[in-house]
């Protein structure tokens, strides 16, 4: 591909992964909860299913989902009962929870794997984005090129403004955690974050590809 077609490539990324969505919402809430430096595992956890995605949207996946809408309509609707589930955990989590995402509420709440598996799932739980990638990358693929290549060098720069964005939103949180040492900010915070979640899910269910 050409440059001007990879800075168009990069600008368009840019703006699309500064949008608030799930996966900055849960990085900027355990950046809160953890700091920043545990919330990296979160990231890695959100970029590592996006990643795949990007890969299996590049094998072909994208068109089967359009080819059997009612299996996009499951993993579409898994996706939305996982969002609001969270939800529900972080709105009634007491003030004083390790972490609103944390199922047990106890110490695992801290290990990465538990961080990294929740960043999994959320980024993971919306096949939209199989869709939205399998219809952006061929945009700015050259056929007369070899694609395997310009599909690394858009996978990479696309990882590399992501976690930019993570580290932002991570930290924004990180700078809003020791205000949730009292109890009824933190109670506030999990309540709205749940909202949001919960948003999140009821859109991702109503709303059709």
């Amino acid at each position: 591909m050409s440059l001007h077609l990879w800075w168009l490539f990069v600008a368009t990324v840019f703006v699309v992964s500064a949008i608030p969505g799930p996966n900055m919402l849960l990085v900027m809430t355990h950046g809160a909860r953890h700091g920043l430096e545990r919330s990296t595992a979160t990231m890695a956890g959100c970029l590592t299913a996006l990643v795949i995605m990007l890969s299996v949207s590049a094998a072909g996946l994208g068109v089967f989902l359009e080819a059997w809408p009612r299996l996009f309509d499951t993993l579409r609707l898994i996706g939305a009962a996982y969002l609001v589930w969270l939800g529900v955990k972080s709105w009634r989590a007491k003030a004083g929870a390790i972490d609103v995402r944390d199922e047990t509420g106890g110490a695992h709440a801290f290990r990465p794997f538990t961080l990294f598996r929740n960043g999994f799932l959320v980024a993971s739980s919306n096949p939209k984005a199989i869709l939205f990638a399998a219809a952006l990358l061929p945009q700015f693929i050259d056929a007369s090129r070899p694609v395997l290549p310009q599909f690394a060098v858009l996978v990479s720069t696309f990882a590399v403004i992501e976690v930019s964005w993570y580290a932002v939103y991570a930290g924004l949180g990180a700078r809003i955690g020791d205000k949730l040492k009292s109890a009824s900010v933190a109670q506030a915070f999990n309540r709205l974050t749940g909202g949001v979640f919960v948003g999140f899910g009821a859109m991702m269910a109503l709303v059709r590809h």
